[in-house]
C-alpha cells in the first residue's frame, strides 16, 4: 500500500497552504468521490493506526472517521476515507507521515520495531500517542515512556511542549496550550488536568507527540453527532494533522 512519502508530502503541503474553511455539514467523503476505496491516492492524507502486540491497540475505533471528517469539514486536504492499521516493523511504515496509537495496557516494542520507529521519525513522520487511562502512573503511560526513552535516548526525550509551539497554531489557535478533555474535568484516571503535552523532537520538528489527556475517548463518537456539540472538540486533532503535513 505504499504511496510514496516524498510525493505525498509534496502534494499534502500544497493542500495545507491552500486550506480554506468548508461547510460544517460537509459529507465525510465529499472532496474525493469514489466508486470504491481501493488504495490511497498519492495526494491523500491517510490516518494510520499502530498495532502493537502487547496491549489494546484497537481501542477508540471511531477516532479515525471523526478526525477525517473534521479534516474534510475545515480544510481542503484530500483524505483516504478508511483507517489503515500497520505495525511498527512493517516495510510500508515510511509511506505514512502520521501514526496514531492508544490503549490502556502494556506497551512493549521489539528491537526491530524500535529501529523502525527511529527511521519513521527521522524520515519526517509523527507518532501521536494518547494515554487512554488518563493516568501518568498507569500501565500505558509508564511502559510507553520507558519505550520512548529506549528508542530515543536523550535528556530532552518526552520534554514538555511549550504553549508557543507551532502545533498549537498550525490551524486553529490554542493560545493556552492543549485543550482540556471531559475525562480530565470529571476526575477520571489520575484526577489531574494536564496543561501540557510532551514530545520527542528530531531536527527541530516533533516526531513524537504524547498525551495523557485521553483525546482518544474524547473523539470516539460517531461524526454525525458532532452537530449536536456547542464546540467541536476535534479541532485540535486538525491542528495535529496540519502540523504533520506542513512541518
Amino acid at each position: 500500500m505504499r504511496v510514496g512519502r516524498r510525493n505525498f508530502v509534496t502534494a499534502a503541503a500544497a493542500a495545507v497552504a491552500a486550506t480554506v474553511l468548508a461547510r460544517r455539514d460537509a459529507a465525510l467523503f465529499a472532496q474525493t468521490p469514489r466508486t470504491t476505496f481501493g488504495k490511497p491516492r498519492s495526494n491523500e492524507f491517510v490516518f494510520a493506526r499502530l498495532r502493537y502486540d502487547s496491549g489494546d491497540w484497537d481501542y477508540n475505533p471511531k477516532v479515525a472517521a471523526n478526525l477525517l471528517n473534521s479534516v474534510v469539514e475545515y480544510t481542503n486536504i484530500p483524505v483516504y476515507p478508511e483507517e489503515v492499521v500497520i505495525t511498527a516493523d512493517s516495510e510500508e511504515l515510511l509511506a505514512f507521515p502520521f501514526l496514531f496509537m492508544t490503549g490502556h495496557k502494556l506497551v512493549r516494542f521489539s528491537d526491530q520495531e524500535r529501529e523502525s520507529l527511529r527511521r519513521f521519525v527521522a524520515s519526517g513522520g509523527l507518532l501521536f500517542s494518547d494515554d487512554c487511562n488518563h493516568d501518568v502512573a498507569g500501565l500505558y503511560a509508564t511502559s510507553f515512556e520507558e519505550e520512548m526513552r529506549r528508542t530515543f535516548p536523550g535528556p530532552q526525550t518526552l520534554a514538555k511542549i511549550p504553549k508557543t509551539h507551532a502545533i498549537y497554531h498550525s490551524f486553529f489557535p490554542f493560545p493556552d496550550g492543549p485543550p482540556q478533555t471531559a475525562h480530565e474535568l470529571n476526575g477520571w484516571g489520575d484526577d489531574l488536568v494536564h496543561d501540557y503535552l510532551r514530545g520527542v523532537e528530531h531536527e527541530g520538528r516533533l516526531g513524537v507527540l504524547y498525551s495523557n489527556k485521553d483525546y482518544g475517548c474524547e473523539w470516539d463518537y460517531d461524526w454525525h453527532n458532532k452537530r449536536f456539540q456547542r464546540d467541536d472538540n476535534t479541532r485540535f486533532g486538525v491542528n495535529v494533522i496540519v502540523y504533520t503535513l506542513g512541518s
